[in-house]
């Protein structure tokens, strides 16, 4: 079991070994994104039957969390603060990561805490970012909010985001790549299918640079990849009182993460939260 916030969620046992940290690929925070130093905590429970070890990778200071469990990595998650809410734990509980992870790449570690690729060049961001965004956002995701998840790659953060938002919400996940949004509604079928059937989750085709109008406006609005730019036609689905997340910056070379909030009158004001390395947000061809 694990206390946060004052509430037991129950956690079962896990197993884990070595610390090996995955720094390659995209959505992980670097530059700053927590202080500085590293930090190495191990706990052996009274049991031969249990034992959990947490690292903090000198990398860029994201805490590295290698399980061989969906429970294991949440647990390490919280942790080390990067769930900090009953319902980003609950959420992150029900979507077990390994379900969207291609075994051809997954290499035994989809329960560790770095990106793992899924094809067409994408990947599947490194926990500890899904964790964050779903934090970030989590006021905006409230039962019956409406979300878009730009580049959803694999799906599995539109599931989590799907089950914040509730039954009388809806998500809408879109990606440029065919092969990826057949892969992850494959993947979502294998647990989650009735969120298909009932229109609570959607996953099609689309240009992330333009988003999906026929959706919104957004409470919230997740980007997966990295634009040059904030893109207008997001800026303008979103929602007065909404925010969005987004990686700003050229491939290969300096982002930032980007929290962009419009109240009430719709006015936009923009947040720099840290720095990241995500793969670029890929234009679709043109009609």
């Amino acid at each position: 079991m694990y206390v946060l916030n004052g509430q037991i969620i129950a956690l079962p046992l896990f197993v884990i070994s070595g610390l090996g940290f995955g720094v390659w690929g995209s959505g992980r925070i670097v530059n700053g994104g927590e202080r500085e130093g590293a930090k190495v905590c191990e706990t052996q429970f009274r049991s031969n039957v249990a034992r959990r070890t947490f690292a903090r990778s000198l990398s860029g200071g994201a805490y590295r969390t290698r399980s061989d469990s969906n429970e294991g990595l949440v647990e390490g998650l919280i942790h080390y603060g990067r769930i900090r809410s009953n319902r980003v734990a609950e959420a992150m509980l029900k979507v077990d990561r390994k379900e969207f992870t291609n075994p051809l790449y997954e290499r035994g570690d989809a329960y560790y805490d770095h990106p793992v690729q899924i094809g067409q060049g994408q990947t599947i961001s490194a926990p500890h970012m899904h964790a964050e965004a779903l934090e970030l956002l989590s006021d905006h995701l409230y039962p019956g909010a409406h979300a878009l998840d730009v580049g959803s790659g694999s799906g599995y953060l539109s599931v989590c985001m799907a089950h914040m938002v509730g039954e009388k919400g809806k998500v809408v996940g879109i990606d440029v790549f065919d092969e990826l949004v057949s892969k992850s509604i494959e993947s979502i079928r294998k647990s989650h299918s009735s969120m298909l059937s009932s229109g609570n989750l959607k996953i099609k085709k689309g240009d992330g640079w333009k988003g999906e109008e026929k959706d919104a406006p957004y409470d919230a609005i997740h980007v997966g990849a990295a634009a040059d730019a904030v893109p207008e036609a997001l800026i303008q689905q979103l929602k007065n009182g909404g925010r969005m997340l987004i990686p700003v910056g050229p491939q290969g070379q300096g982002q930032t993460y980007l929290q962009i909030d419009k109240d009430k009158n719709g006015k936009v004001s923009s947040k720099t939260l840290f720095g990241v390395i995500y793969v670029p947000l890929i234009k679709g061809k043109k009609d």
